[in-house]
C-alpha cells in the first residue's frame, strides 16, 4: 500500500455518522475534553488508496508521557470503504515536514520541539520482522534505543522539505546495475507505505530477477506446468478439445466460466488448497492453454516451441493487482538486491524484501518491490518503505535535515 507521508494529525469523531469504517474505530470526543477548542474549518486529504475529510479542531495530545498543548488536528468525518475499513490502526500521525500539512497546521512533531518536550531534534524508528512476537516496533521521540541497532548510522541531507525526501544512487540485482539511478534517484524515506516503490524500469528488472511474477501469470505458468504436456497429448491422441480441462479436474461439468470472470476470480477468490487462486480461474487458465495449443497445432509448431509460446502468453497477462509473486521453495536461491545510499551499500536479502502471507492453507510469497512512476523533473522517485525500514533502523534528524541508516537488530 503507498501511501507517503501527510503532516497532519488525523483521528476519526464522534460525528462520523455515515462511514462504516468510523463505528469500527475509537473517535474522539469533542464533548468530553475540557481542553477542546472548536476550529470548524473543513478539508480532505488524498491518500493513494483512499481518501478521508473532516474538519479542523484544537486540543492538547498526549504521546506517551509528553503533552503537547494547543495541537491542531482533523477529526474525521468520512473516510473512504477501503482500506480504512480493514485497518487495525484508528487515526494517522503524519511525521512529514509543514510544507505538505494539509491547511498548513503545525505538525505534532514540530510541536514538540517548540514546546521543549525533547532534548533532541530527532526521531527514531525501528521496526519488528518478527510476526510472532506482540511489539510491533519502536518510535523514539528525542533520541535512540541503542538496542535496536548494531553499528553507526551512515547519514545522508535532505534534499527537499515536505516528506523525508532523500537521493539514493545505483541499485544493484545480484552486484549488477540496474542503470537507471547511477547518477541519482529522488526517494522518500516513508513509513507509510508498506513495500518499495520505484520506476517501473528498475521494479521490472528486480522482480524479472527474482523470479517474480503477477498471481495471474504465475498460476497461468504453474497451470501449464501441471497438465500441460497431458493436454498436448490429449489433443495429438483425438480428444474433443471442450472436454479435456473436465478430464483433469480443472473444470466441473456444468459448463466453463467465461474468460473475464475466470481472471476476476483468479485475484479475488483465495479458495482453492495449495493455490493462491480459484477453481474458477484455474478452468479459465485450462481452456486458455488448450486453446494456445491448438493454435500451435495447426502451425505444425514442435512441442518444445509450442510450450515456449504458451509460457510467453502467460507472462503477457495483466496483472490486476499490482503486486508480484514467487514460488516460496526458491527463497534460498534468490538474490540479494542492493540499494547505493551515501556511498555505502544496504543490502537486502530475500527474507527481508519477500513477504510471507499465509493464505488459509497454504503461504504465498509476495515481492517487496512494486512499480510506481513519477515522470521529471521530479522522478523517477522512489519510496522506501517498511520493507527497506524493517531491515535498517532509522533517525529522522529534524535539526541537522538528514536521515541515517543502520542495520537493524531483531
Amino acid at each position: 500500500m503507498i501511501r507517503k507521508q501527510i503532516s497532519n494529525l488525523w483521528v476519526p469523531s464522534s460525528k462520523c455518522l455515515f462511514s462504516i469504517a468510523c463505528h469500527l474505530h475509537s473517535k474522539f470526543w469533542a464533548r468530553l475534553s475540557r481542553t477542546y477548542t472548536k476550529i470548524g474549518i473543513p478539508c480532505q486529504i488524498h491518500y493513494g488508496s483512499g481518501s478521508i475529510s473532516g474538519f479542523f479542531s484544537l486540543d492538547h495530545v498526549k504521546v506517551g508521557d509528553i503533552a503537547v498543548k494547543d495541537q491542531e488536528f482533523i477529526e474525521i468525518t468520512r473516510e473512504g470503504y477501503l482500506p480504512f475499513l480493514v485497518a487495525k490502526y484508528d487515526g494517522i500521525l503524519g511525521l512529514g515536514f509543514q510544507e505538505i500539512s494539509v491547511g498548513q497546521a503545525t505538525p505534532l512533531w514540530f510541536n514538540m520541539v517548540q514546546q521543549g518536550h525533547v532534548s533532541q531534534k530527532i526521531f527514531s524508528l525501528w521496526l519488528n520482522r518478527d510476526l510472532t512476537s506482540e511489539l510491533g516496533g519502536e518510535i523514539v521521540f528525542g533520541g535512540l534505543d541503542w538496542r535496536h541497532f548494531r553499528g553507526e548510522h551512515t547519514y545522508v541531507p535532505v534534499t527537499k522539505r515536505g516528506y523525508w525526501q532523500i537521493e539514493v544512487g545505483d541499485i544493484l540485482l545480484e552486484n549488477n546495475s540496474t542503470g537507471l539511478c547511477k547518477n541519482g534517484c529522488a526517494t522518500i524515506v516513508d513509513s507509510g507505505t508498506s513495500l518499495i516503490a520505484g520506476p517501473t524500469e528498475i521494479v521490472a528488472q528486480i522482480n524479472r530477477g527474482i523470479g517474480a511474477e503477477g498471481i495471474v501469470s504465475l498460476e497461468c505458468k504453474n497451470v501449464v506446468s501441471k497438465y500441460g504436456y497431458s493436454l498436448w497429448d490429449s489433443l495429438i491422441s483425438g480428444v474433443r478439445p471442450e472436454i479435456l480441462c473436465v478430464d483433469v479436474g480443472l473444470c466441473s461439468y456444468n459448463g466453463s466460466q467465461n474468460m473475464s470472470g475466470g481472471l476476476k476470480t483468479a485475484v479475488e477468490n483465495k479458495t482453492r488448497e495449495g493455490s493462491a487462486i480459484g477453481e474458477t480461474a484455474l478452468c479459465t487458465f485450462c481452456e486458455m492453454i488448450v486453446f494456445w495449443i491448438q493454435v500451435q497445432l495447426k502451425q505444425q509448431k514442435t512441442k518444445e516451441k509450442v510450450f515456449k509460446h504458451v509460457n510467453q502468453l502467460c507472462e503477457n497477462l495483466p496483472n490486476p493487482i499490482g503486486k508480484s509473486f514467487v514460488n516460496c521453495e526458491d527463497l534460498e536461491t534468490l538474490p540479494d538486491v542492493t540499494f547505493t545510499i551515501g556511498n555505502e551499500l544496504f543490502p537486502l536479502t530475500p527474507e527481508q524484501y519477500i513477504l510471507k502471507v499465509e493464505e488459509r492453507c497454504s503461504t504465498v510469497c509476495v515481492s517487496g518491490f512494486v512499480a510506481f512512476d513519477v515522470p521529471p523533473p521530479r522522478g523517477p522517485l522512489w519510496v522506501l518503505g517498511n520493507t527497506f525500514l524493517s531491515a535498517y533502523h532509522t533517525v529522522f534528524d529534524f535539526g541537522n535535515l538528514r536521515v541515517g541508516f543502520a542495520e537493524a537488530a531483531k
